[in-house]
């Protein structure tokens, strides 16, 4: 059943150094009722873009993690319902109209997960551990926030009842070599304060043994072999930034004992 009141939903996005997406994303969003961009002081000209659009509330922010700026753009929303998407996502035709359709229906969930398609460059990746790969992107504001404890793969805590949408989110996530090993190694080093945390302490385990399994789970039990030279590089950079987080988590500990 419809609800008699029209959802209005908010678009977030939070950038750093996406001028190159941030103009195609942006009008991908033009569906939504408010778009909000928190840009982390990009170097490029991302910032500049997002305010050159009227339609959209650009911030900067200083970035401490994922989840915390995440948080932050969701504290700037004027409306209930969000679309939390990447700069490098893209929503379908069909996806925008089940959106619209879930969140003006009576008895509906307090959030949605939804697929994602892993695109390498401009081609599909069908496996390489991504044939699953599913996340929550549209929820109430009022229902949810982000763990803080995850301060990348940040995890979204809700309160209520969480349904999945049929049709997937585009993820162009992989366009360079050289591009994707500075994410991984980014998010390697941020997993280290993660570990740090928990008072993980180092050793031959973590430093050989974790990357090993990371590649061969991902690119032979999730069948990323049969991606061929692409799940291999993806499966490669995945397990390097395993191997970055336990380096990196070395390097904090002896700094701290100094």
């Amino acid at each position: 059943m419809v609800s008699s009141e029209k959802q209005l939903l908010s678009a977030l996005i939070i950038t750093r150094n996406e001028e190159q997406n941030i103009q195609s994303v942006l009008e991908n969003l033009i569906f939504a009722n408010e778009i909000i961009v928190v840009d982390s002081f990009s170097s490029d000209r991302t910032f500049e873009i997002a305010s050159s659009f009227k339609n959209v509330k650009a911030v900067q922010h200083s970035f401490e993690n994922f989840a915390s700026q995440r948080n932050y753009a969701i504290s700037l929303a004027s409306n209930s319902w969000i679309l939390f998407i990447d700069a490098d996502e893209r929503v379908t035709p069909n996806l925008k109209n089940e959106i619209e359709t879930v969140i003006n229906e009576e008895n509906k969930a307090v959030a949605y997960f939804m697929h994602r398609t892993f695109m390498f460059k401009n081609k599909r990746l069908r496996f390489s551990g991504w044939q699953t790969d599913k996340i929550i992107r549209l929820f109430k504001k009022e229902n949810a926030f982000y763990n803080h404890e995850k301060i990348v793969h940040e995890k979204l805590i809700i309160d209520g009842e969480a349904r999945k949408l049929k049709n997937k989110l585009i993820h162009f996530s992989y366009s360079t070599f050289d591009d994707y090993k500075e994410k991984m190694i980014f998010y390697g080093k941020l997993k280290a304060q993660e570990e740090l945390a928990k008072n993980t302490k180092p050793n031959l385990f973590h430093f050989y043994i974790r990357p090993a399994y990371q590649f061969l789970n991902q690119f032979v039990i999730r069948l990323g072999f049969l991606d061929g030279r692409k799940g291999l590089t993806i499966c490669y950079l995945n397990a390097l930034s395993v191997s970055v987080r336990f380096q990196e988590l070395k390097k904090i500990r002896i700094s701290k004992q100094l």
